[in-house]
């Protein structure tokens, strides 16, 4: 036998019984045919490519090829309809893996799992009232009785009346339950994959206390297992301050990965901890003078005008801001905040200021932006020209519409009626700058507060001591009924793993973090050295002790550079080579893209070895 490097007495005993058993010798030659594939008397601890479906080829990657189409060609996924996506195999262990990491912290928060229909009553959500308010991205349907159903974008319905007729005592709260399962979506633009997709995978946890100190100590225990999560998939996430949205409640935070795809807008300061949405971010306005006018120069400033109108169609709205901008700067975020009623998903609504259809009590609204100064506002006031105030194809006679003109919040603050710029001042710290990110949501964290538990009558029992934080007088307390407070924390499964390939892949192909890796490793041997593949493969699997590496032998009969090509298009994590090193000194070539690492390691040192590079991924 061909003498092995220098290992210790248990590894070359291992090593040579297992060799024994299969008769097996490592060559630096080539085999003959007949021994090109291993009959094997022991199950591999390993997987083996040619038994593990993975179909690459066939697709030419184009130029400028993202990160979805990778996962395409790589063999993770295909579609099959517009915005759903059947996982493969490859696709499929990515999801169990992110869904046992999942799982961890959701169980050292106490919580239990559960799966609930993906089919939900219409009659639930009529209840809450979000039957109407969450619109055509309904799925819905009616069974052989014409009961109306739904298929389920989310579960607060279900879950909170499983819990109001189950849950009577305070002594079960707190109370916590998961699920991970699909979801559905009937996205008008399906777009970017599994990143917006109409069938998708989530994790929601639902949390349930009997007091608001409780469900707020709730709250952040859970903030904290995320970052934990996120932390294990060393990613470089931001937490933002968030809207609670169709979801209700006053308490909220999001999950972003930062990447030039991102639909989300992340304002984040240079200089303190400030991170919010754009929904919720907010400026430090500089003073009225250094914008316009002052008020005794009689001086207006010349002005664009945005419009807009609102979700029943009775009221028209004029956004009127500085000519030098465009209306790419309005943020419809902040005209939400001064008129709630702006219909803010049309893309065209002039086409409803129309006067084709007669209507009754039209209302226009005049929005002013405080860089216009209060001059311009003045002059507008007096301004009763149809050419100004409304489109030019439009008939409406301005006598019979009642006009209104908004300078400033309820508050009278100024209004900032553009987007949040970079450099623009951080409303938190007096120093810092503001930045703006595109970013991704991977995550979101609400406290709804008893927004569910109230329509559906999710009550419970309490001392009243427990709740009132009063001192217990005697041996008995009063009972009161109080509603559940209630928590939902949401995170994007089958999202994750289009944000992390966009985030990590390259030219060659994808990357993976260790922890939601299809497989750590691949060992790549060279045409002929299949049967040297089978003795390292065996060696690294059962050199790590209780915590085997997640290992894939390419058997196949194909060139070295080919099975190279498609080991970086996948992105494993590390890439063991035998090749010419091996066939020579025996050295094993271990690259690690993500690290900039290639080296050539002996193969008594290449378990330490790989598990030190995995470490830091």
């Amino acid at each position: 036998m061909m003498l092995l490097p220098r290992i210790s007495r248990r590894k070359h005993a291992f090593m040579l019984q297992y060799m024994r058993a299969n008769s097996i010798r490592l060559s630096s030659t080539a085999h003959s045919s007949t021994n090109n594939q291993i009959e094997s008397n022991v199950q591999d601890s390993f997987t083996r490519r040619s038994k593990f479906w993975i179909p690459t080829g066939g697709i030419t990657a184009t130029e400028n090829e993202d990160a979805h189409a990778k996962l395409i060609r790589a063999g993770y996924l295909r579609q099959s309809h517009a915005g759903i996506f059947h996982m493969l195999p490859l696709g499929h262990r990515v999801l169990e893996k992110l869904e046992r990491l999942i799982d961890k912290y959701m169980h050292q928060l106490g919580a239990s799992k559960v799966s609930l229909s993906s089919i939900s009553s219409q009659a639930l959500w009529q209840q809450t009232n979000r039957l109407e308010g969450y619109g055509p991205e309904l799925f819905r349907l009616t069974d052989r009785k014409d009961v109306p159903y739904l298929l389920a974008p989310t579960h607060e319905e279900e879950i909170t009346t499983l819990v109001s007729k189950t849950v009577k005592s305070y002594k079960s709260l707190p109370l916590r339950l998961f699920q991970i399962s699909r979801k559905y979506r009937d996205e008008i633009r399906p777009r970017q994959g599994v990143l917006r997709s109409r069938e998708f995978l989530m994790k929601d946890l639902y949390t349930f206390d009997y007091s608001i100190q409780s469900a707020l100590s709730t709250y952040e225990q859970v903030r904290a297992a995320y970052s934990r999560l996120f932390n294990e998939l060393k990613l470089p996430y931001l937490v933002a301050e968030a809207s609670s949205g169709d979801i209700g409640g006053d308490l909220s935070h999001e999950y972003h990965l930062p990447t030039p795809i991102g639909e989300d807008n992340v304002i984040s300061c240079n200089s303190c901890d400030y991170v919010a949405n754009e929904e919720l971010a907010t400026t430090r306005l500089g003073p009225l003078e250094d914008t316009a006018p002052s008020p005794d120069s009689g001086d207006v400033p010349p002005a664009n005008v945005w419009r807009g109108i609102s979700k029943d169609r009775s009221t028209l709205i004029n956004v009127w801001y500085p000519a030098s901008f465009s209306d790419n700067y309005i943020n419809t975020y902040a005209i939400k905040l001064v008129l709630p009623e702006l219909d803010a998903s049309l893309n065209n609504p002039i086409q409803y200021w129309s006067s084709s259809e007669p209507r009754r009590h039209v209302h226009l609204v005049n929005i002013v932006d405080y860089r216009l100064g209060s001059p311009f506002s003045n002059t507008l006031k007096t301004n009763s020209n149809p050419e100004v105030l409304l489109p030019s194809d439009t008939n409406i006679d301005l006598s019979t519409i009642t006009t209104e003109y908004v300078v400033s919040t309820r508050d009278g603050e100024p209004l900032n009626l553009l987007r949040i710029q970079d450099g623009d001042n951080c409303p938190r710290c007096s120093s810092g700058k503001l930045k703006v990110q595109k970013a991704v949501e991977l995550g979101h964290t609400f406290h709804l507060g008893t927004r569910y538990s109230d329509p559906l009558e999710a009550h419970v029992q309490v001392p009243s001591n427990l709740i009132e934080d009063k001192a217990v007088s005697n041996s008995t307390s009063e009972m009161k009924t109080v509603s559940m407070q209630m928590g939902c924390h949401g995170i994007g499964v089958s999202r994750i793993i289009g944000a992390v390939a966009d985030h990590l892949a390259d030219e060659k192909g994808l990357n993976w973090p260790r922890a939601i890796a299809p497989f750590e490793v691949v060992v790549v041997p060279g045409k002929g050295l299949e049967n040297d593949g089978v003795i390292v493969s065996e060696y690294l699997a059962n050199s790590q002790g209780s915590r085997p590496l997640d290992l894939l032998l390419d058997d196949r009969p194909e060139s070295l550079p080919w099975k190279m090509r498609d080991a970086d298009l996948v992105g494993y994590p590390i890439i063991v080579i035998l090749g010419r090193g091996w066939s020579t000194d025996r050295l094993c070539e271990v690259q690690c893209r993500r690290l900039s690492s290639v080296s050539h390691i002996l193969l008594e040192d290449l378990p330490m070895y790989i598990n030190h590079l995995l470490t830091q991924l």
